[in-house]
């Protein structure tokens, strides 16, 4: 009798890239000067792919447990993994980089749907028609409406945690303070400065009242000018960020306030994911969201973070992300 052989599921991931058609321009008529895309792509060769994506942060290193190459922890450790909610033994997932590539050399004007477009450059690049699922959290949930928009019989369901169908203008408010931020850093030679300035007014959003209450309800500094318990850590978190340069912070940002997309053309399931607390993506507007779709499901998601509950809260992540995949 012969033996069966089995194709071990990829866990370290393997890069591929796509071409970028010389054709190619973004909705702003722009041209990327990168001349591909590129993703990781774990799990069994035959498997139901699902696309993941993350905030503008994150990479394309989704699960780096098991990678000597990389030193630094996949953006969604716990969440993704062998035996975890996104299951790389029973998927095949796609996990994307975003446009534009670091460094930039100049701000582009990019979309979520130039980003979605650039996915599936990626998916023809494998030969893969339709998805099993999309899902994203912040900017990534935000391309995953935009895919579900432009190609909906491209994809079966999609899991958005914290994103809507548009960006929320007091969110553009802040982003738009974090710009000039930037802009100011950059224009003033002290470019690392800026972007710990706007990363600090980032941090600001990203959590909520809440948490900022219970954790940095300090004394004052003895003298006006000293650091307050909760600026000491702004300025620790803004001091230590390194993911990103200005031109791209700033292209991603944009982006983020150009959001828009049309819920009633998306076909597919679509599992909603909104935190009471979350200061950028009001609860208000996924719930909106929710009854301007065709097919969906809406799943309250407490939690003390605010808009980085989906890094945080690893355990009501997993379990939101295992819902949404099950048949």
């Amino acid at each position: 009798m012969n033996a069966i052989h089995f194709t071990a599921p990829d866990l370290i991931g393997t890069d591929i890239t796509a071409p970028i058609p010389a054709d190619f321009r973004l909705q702003s008529g722009m041209k990327l000067e990168q001349d591909d895309v590129v993703a990781r792509l774990y799990g069994p060769k035959d498997a139901p792919v699902v696309v993941a994506a993350g905030g503008i942060s994150a990479g394309r290193v989704l699960f780096a447990k098991e990678d000597s190459t990389d030193t630094a922890p996949g953006w969604w450790e716990g969440v993704a993994g062998p035996g975890e909610a996104l299951d790389l033994n029973t998927f095949r997932v796609l996990s994307i980089e975003f446009a534009p590539r670091l460094p930039a050399s100049h701000v582009y004007t990019i979309t979520t749907h130039d980003q979605a477009r650039l996915v599936k450059l990626l998916l023809d690049q494998l030969g893969v028609e339709k998805i099993y699922s999309f899902i994203g959290a912040s900017y990534g949930a935000m391309i995953g409406l935009a895919f579900a928009e432009l190609y909906p019989d491209a994809v079966e369901r999609l899991c958005v945690i914290s994103a809507a169908h548009r960006a929320h203008p007091m969110a553009t408010a802040f982003r738009g303070l974090q710009r000039r931020l930037l802009q100011f850093g950059k224009d003033t030679g002290r470019p690392q400065e800026g972007i710990s300035l706007a990363r600090q007014l980032a941090m600001t959003t990203y959590r909520s009242d809440a948490e900022f209450s219970e954790r940095f309800d300090g004394p004052p500094p003895e003298a006006a000018g000293g650091n307050y318990v909760v600026c000491g850590y702004l300025r620790a978190r803004g001091d230590a960020y390194a993911a990103t340069d200005v031109n791209r912070w700033i292209s991603m940002s944009d982006s983020l306030d150009r959001h828009r997309v049309d819920p009633s053309k998306i076909k597919a399931r679509v599992f909603l994911a909104a935190v009471p607390t979350d200061r950028l993506v009001p609860y208000e507007d996924m719930k909106a969201l929710d009854e301007a779709l065709a097919d969906s499901v809406f799943i309250d998601f407490p939690s003390l973070y605010g808009h980085d509950a989906f890094l945080k809260e690893i355990k009501l992540v997993s379990d939101i992300v295992r819902t949404s995949l099950e048949k």
